[in-house]
């Protein structure tokens, strides 16, 4: 078996878990592929001054025969993932080192418990689907253009609001007339959307939902689609460009640049324990239903 491991940062506290992870691979022949930037930041901890594990920094070099993806950290560093993973279909073992861990499901103390159970396949495999983002004016520097979470088209340089067109397959929709515009997926609804007045969506519903960010019109809300539509986006602003963030990624287009917005043609895969349902990480990372009076 051939695993890849992922990290953007490491503290000391999480020595330990990682060392039984590396020892358990070790003795049960697991080939581990450590990705070039977290290696290196590994290298600054004296417990792993000697790893001598192969390196990965590029897309093309996680081929197919990879089983599983191990990322540590929170759900940024899955996101962050995802641009090296793409279309590969590896599967995602999020553990949570971090804060909030929404889509990082295994905190560092289970994880090393169920270890044996993720290498066995014991657990579930959840798609997750993403966006699909294309441009009227190319860009040879544009970065990877798939989102998990959501895309942000939000105003630059200016107190001024911006106002988008947005149409359905072609149909006009509204301007909205914001601070900017969110597309998300199901995965995103818990995400910037919610903390704009969205709504939370399960991953196994087939929409997306358009958020806008602080509109002047009172009547705009937020609107739920199928995730089959295509959405068009013409943006205007008192400025020469705006924002465009992809999940993590952040850049700036020209305000005649205009977007195409679909489902993309992949899901990125995570591994997921049975018992650690969806309804039940709204519960406990979103404190669900925690009133005093419950």
């Amino acid at each position: 078996m051939k695993i890849a491991v992922y990290g953007q940062k490491f503290v000391a506290n999480n020595i330990s878990y990682l060392n039984q992870f590396i020892g358990y691979a070790s003795s049960h022949s697991i080939e581990i592929h450590i990705e070039k930037s977290f290696l290196h930041i590994l290298s600054s901890f004296k417990e792993f001054k000697n790893l001598d594990f192969p390196v990965f920094s590029h897309y093309k070099e996680l081929t197919k025969d990879f089983s599983l993806m191990f990322t540590f950290g929170g759900d940024g560093t899955i996101l962050s993932a995802i641009t090296l993973i793409r279309d590969s279909g590896i599967p995602i073992v999020g553990v949570n080192t971090g804060n909030l861990g929404f889509l990082a499901t295994f905190n560092k103390d289970v994880f090393i418990k169920k270890i044996d159970q993720i290498f066995n396949k014991k657990f579930l495999l959840i798609p997750r689907s993403l966006l699909s983002l294309k441009t009227s004016i190319m860009d040879h520097h544009q970065f990877f253009n798939f989102a998990l979470n959501e895309i942000v088209i939000i105003r630059k340089e200016t107190v001024s609001m911006i106002t988008i067109d947005a149409y359905i397959d072609n149909e006009f929709l509204t301007s909205y007339w914001a601070d900017g515009l969110i597309i998300s997926t199901p995965t995103g609804s818990t995400g910037y959307s919610l903390s704009c007045g969205g709504p939370i969506i399960s991953p196994d519903n087939n929409n997306f939902v358009l958020t806008p960010i602080s509109p002047h019109n009172l009547f705009s809300r937020p609107l739920i689609i199928s995730d089959h539509k295509k959405v068009h986006l013409k943006i205007h602003s008192r400025v020469k460009s705006y924002s465009l963030s992809m999940d993590t990624r952040l850049t700036s287009l020209n305000k005649d640049n205009e977007l195409y917005i679909q489902k993309a043609p992949f899901y990125i895969y995570m591994i997921q324990e049975r018992k650690n349902t969806y309804y039940k990480t709204l519960r406990e990372k979103l404190l669900w239903g925690m009133d005093k009076r419950n």
